[in-house]
């Protein structure tokens, strides 16, 4: 297997994995931010008690983020540097070419209306007994910032292909053949 071959596979079965993690990741902070927001309920000092489950679903949300940006980044430069070739296998350009096709059904690479629907239940602890004006001042405009957060990073994601793209092809075009 060539050095062009071997970094291929490896390059591919990152994707692979960077995308499998990222599917088991929502489970896993689901469920600890419900732990953490049960024992918080039960245990802590409400309404504060919710910046720590939030600041679980922020942990989660960032992770699946880094390792769905860091796959796509890989898929544009195997697109770029591999599927030049009339041989070559072609799945980046034709997985970016049936995306859009998709209206109103693609999918949610980044959970984000999961997010931001659990982000909204974790204010309702929040409430239970009613919270003071300076509570409410830091945990309102902290699960704020976390949905803007949300929305801004998925608004990233659905340009991030073609940005890189033509990043990736500007790159080549500079790079001197060997």
């Amino acid at each position: 297997m060539s050095l062009t071959e071997s970094e291929f596979t490896s390059l591919r079965s990152t994707i692979a994995l960077r995308g499998t993690v990222r599917m088991a990741l929502l489970p896993v902070t689901l469920i600890g931010w419900a732990l953490v927001a049960l024992l918080l309920f039960l245990f802590g000092e409400a309404p504060a008690a919710v910046i720590f489950p939030l600041a679980v679903l922020v942990g989660g949300f960032e992770a699946i983020h880094a390792l769905h940006v860091g796959a796509e980044r890989i898929g544009r430069y195997l697109q770029v540097y591999y599927e030049d070739a009339p041989e070559a296998p072609r799945w980046e350009t034709t997985a970016m070419a049936v995306g859009p096709a998709l209206p109103g059904g693609g999918i949610d690479p980044l959970f984000s209306v999961v997010f931001i629907a659990v982000t909204l239940a974790n204010l309702v602890p929040a409430f239970a007994p009613v919270p003071t004006r300076p509570e409410l001042a830091v945990i309102l405009p902290l699960h704020f910032a976390f949905i803007v957060r949300i929305v801004r990073a998925r608004g990233a994601a659905a340009r991030q292909r073609a940005v890189e793209l033509e990043s990736y092809r500007a790159v080549k075009a500079r790079t001197p053949t060997r």
